[in-house]
């Protein structure tokens, strides 16, 4: 699905990525964890395609496709999707006309017939349910006004909608109370198929009770220090991530 190959990025002459190095098969959930500055945000964004940062080194497959030569809609409309941190406001343009609008040009990009008014409502209804949106939230502008939990549940909601084929949750849980957690959790644990893949980035183990990952990642200083299971989010919770800047020094 993705297949990561020594890759550096820089912004500004600032070297942020150093050599990742990263593969994620159909059907695996991968979770990247670490502090503040490790370079998790701008490992998304590059993979999503932002144009503000320069790829110095590496390479980046996506099934089987150049994934640095496609501009941002090219990544997105071929499977890959990104759930911002930050979620951007919309004035003046619904969620509905919005989704139409992004569903109708990844069909047409795959040689779809573009759904009829009927099943696109049916489908909208279908995929509301799935993260628990109320119609009159559906019908307001993307994202304005909303609070942090609508934010990141109108996201899923999002991908939901689009069904790509992989997704890149950025720090999803991040302002998130109990309930709405559970809730997006909920909502891309339903959504996770054996076709498709996600990778989580989070500061923080609880996430992680709810979406249980195949393999979890320590980014640290702009690489891939270690790589473990579940429990390693557990060591984490424990220690800290004190302990990897530590045995990283040592090493």
């Amino acid at each position: 699905m993705l297949k990561i190959v020594n890759l550096h990025a820089s912004i500004e002459g600032k070297e942020i990525l150093k050599g990742i190095n990263l593969e994620v098969k159909a059907g695996e959930i991968h979770a990247i964890m670490g502090p503040n500055g490790s370079g998790k945000s701008t490992l998304a964004s590059v993979l999503a395609g932002k144009e503000n940062f320069e790829i110095t080194k590496g390479e980046v497959w996506f099934k089987n496709k150049n994934l640095l030569e496609m501009p941002a809609e090219i990544r997105s409309r071929e499977g890959l999707f990104l759930a911002f941190q930050y979620p951007v406001e919309i004035a003046g343009v619904s969620i509905t006309n919005f989704m139409k609008a992004a569903v109708a040009a990844h069909r047409e990009y795959k040689n779809l017939p573009p759904f009829s008014p009927t099943e696109f409502l049916q489908m909208m209804k279908e995929k509301k349910a799935i993260v628990e949106m109320t119609s009159d939230l559906s019908n307001r502008s993307v994202n304005e006004g909303f609070s942090g939990g609508e934010k990141k549940r109108n996201e899923v909601f999002q991908m939901a909608m689009l069904q790509p084929d992989l997704a890149i949750l950025d720090e999803t849980d991040s302002g998130l109370d109990i309930d709405a957690l559970r809730i997006v959790a909920n909502g891309v644990n339903k959504l996770h198929s054996p076709q498709n893949a996600a990778i989580l980035i989070t500061h923080y183990q609880r996430l992680l009770d709810y979406i249980v990952p195949d393999v979890i990642h320590i980014l640290y200083q702009g690489k891939i220090v270690k790589t473990g299971g579940k429990e390693l989010a557990l060591q984490l919770e424990a220690e800290g991530y004190e302990a990897i800047r530590q045995n990283f020094s040592e090493n």
